[in-house]
């Protein structure tokens, strides 16, 4: 693709996204993701569906009051019902009321849903196309036409979805968009079929694909191979059913490993930070698995594979992570080795000694505290207060002599969770109680409780996040279970991890875990700090 001309990169998050299960967006939302798309380099934003919903609607009518740099808002729509009322379809109309430089139609490209959703024989429907498509090209839009189902059409008969692609160029369509709407296209058949259209056209092709058998990235890479111009997707590949092809993936496999380029500059550096955006507007979970953009996409947690990574990074990672705003992590497991600790003490800023028996030392605890149930992958604030208890350098600043919880409820009566510890501070103890809304956050306001008079500082911070993984499911009410806490300042955050057949245990492990983090981290103290290890 080194020659070819400038690929065209067009989004329908705001549209097709928005058909995925679970997934909503707000007028508000599809608006900031507007600017985002606009401000990243995308050629042209699908707007949505300005004739089937109200939300739309508003949403065009205040989109036209954003300055776009690189974009063209495009409104979405099909062709019109009746070949013989054309100039007065509402959807037609509606989609020229949405004022957009770009509208989008799609039309039937395979015949069985032409005969039987349509009721419309090749004539009629080849008329509808064509009346459409010159219909929105005569006051002066910009036109492209969707063949829906064009693969599984041409594949039944591409006589019928080649006129119709064809009736569609005649009639004045700027761009030809080949849509894998069933998702169940092979890439081979993608590139041979790309290939026949644009011998048989003479306009650019689009790609448009769908994500059923897991293809969708590589059916469009395959069709951009074979000669299309022009790619729609997703932002992180959201859509209805199995979801679209993902932009996010998309967009770096053609600068990165094709040599392509599209008609802005795009700045790679981000693309993490706008799939993250995007997830964060939608109110989803990031895919910490996704390639590229992933949290675990730059992951390692072998020894073996960190102590190479260390040596020369590209022996197992495929591009550098910064390319696309990602970064390299080292992950602390059962699994690791020497390397892991020394690649994870050097980011944290631990300075270890070059002692092979310390890091031995080290690398045994953690073994045997993950083969226990811990797991410090997910908990790195958890390993840092180990490491640094290892070398000598941290001593927890309390601890809890003894806890007690009393969950009561009877019927017709507000149920009651109460804590009560006994704490010891630099030799002093002290008792407290808490009631909560349950046990876990009885036992939370508890600790914060006692704790505020030796170290105010924890007054900013509070715990944002709580789950609970039962680790041996087969002992039923006795098993294992290992509690993640997720802790913030309102500056950052922080993870850490406790394990116990006691719900309660388990999750005071982590509390007080968190706390200690905090406190051994903070920059300014305003407490008189632990007394010196021995």
């Amino acid at each position: 693709m080194k020659n070819r001309s400038a690929i065209e990169l067009y989004d329908t998050t705001l549209r097709d996204g928005t058909q995925g299960e679970k997934i909503t967006l707000s007028v508000q939302d599809k608006l900031l993701i507007t600017e985002k798309l606009d401000e990243f380099g995308v050629d042209y934003i699908e707007g949505g569906w300005p004739s089937s919903n109200p939300k739309d609607e508003e949403f065009f009518r205040r989109a036209l009051h954003i300055q776009l740099k690189n974009a063209k808002l495009c409104a979405f729509g099909s062709t019109a019902r009746k070949p013989d009322n054309i100039e007065k379809d509402p959807n037609l109309t509606g989609l020229l009321k949405s004022e957009t430089p770009v509208i989008t139609i799609f039309g039937k490209t395979w015949k069985a849903h032409s005969a039987v959703g349509l009721g419309l024989n090749d004539e009629e429907n080849a008329e509808l196309i064509f009346k459409s498509v010159n219909f929105l090209k005569n006051r002066g839009r910009q036109v492209l036409f969707d063949a829906e189902h064009f693969f599984d059409g041409y594949k039944d008969n591409p006589v019928f979805a080649m006129t119709m692609l064809q009736t569609a160029e005649e009639a004045g369509a700027d761009r030809l968009v080949l849509c894998d709407t069933n998702g169940g296209t092979m890439p081979h058949e993608v590139y041979t079929i790309v290939q026949e259209v644009i011998s048989a056209t003479n306009i650019p092709i689009g790609i448009h694909t769908h994500n059923d058998s897991d293809l969708a990235v590589a059916n469009a890479l395959s069709a951009l191979r074979a000669g299309a111009a022009h790619v729609q997707g997703t932002i992180n590949g959201i859509g209805e059913r199995c979801g679209n092809a993902n932009l996010i993936s998309i967009i770096p496999n053609v600068i990165l490993k094709l040599n392509g380029h599209f008609h802005h500059k795009l700045n790679l550096n981000q693309l993490t930070s706008l799939s993250n955006s995007v997830y964060e507007l939608l109110n989803l979970p990031p895919d910490n698995r996704a390639p590229f953009v992933g949290k675990s996409a730059f992951a390692h947690k072998g020894g073996i594979h960190v102590s190479a990574v260390l040596k020369e990074s590209s022996l197992y990672e495929h591009i550098d992570p910064k390319t696309v705003g990602n970064r390299q992590r080292v992950l602390v497991s059962e699994l690791a080795g020497q390397s892991n600790i020394r690649y994870k003490a050097k980011e944290l800023g631990i300075e270890l000694p070059d002692s092979g028996e310390l890091f031995k030392k080290i690398v045994q605890r953690i073994k045997k505290l993950e083969y226990e149930g811990f797991q410090f992958d997910v908990a790195e604030a958890s390993f840092e207060l180990l490491l640094h208890h290892e070398l000598g350098k941290f001593k927890p600043f309390f601890e809890v002599l003894e806890s007690k919880v009393h969950i009561e409820s009877a019927k017709n009566r507000e149920p009651v969770d109460q804590a009560i510890l006994k704490i010891e501070v630099n030799d002093e103890i002290e008792m407290t109680a808490a009631d909560g809304d349950g046990p876990v956050n009885a036992l939370d306001k508890a600790l914060r409780k006692v704790l505020r008079g030796f170290y105010p500082a924890i007054r900013t911070i509070k715990l944002v996040d709580y789950k609970v993984r039962v680790l041996e499911e087969k002992k039923g009410t006795s098993a294992k279970v290992r509690v993640l806490i997720e802790t913030s300042d309102g500056h950052s955050t922080w993870s850490t991890v406790g394990v116990s057949t006691n719900i309660i245990d388990a999750s005071l492990q982590a509390l007080s875990d968190s706390i200690n983090y905090y406190l051994f981290n903070m920059q300014e103290t305003t407490y008189a700090a632990p007394a010196e290890v021995q």
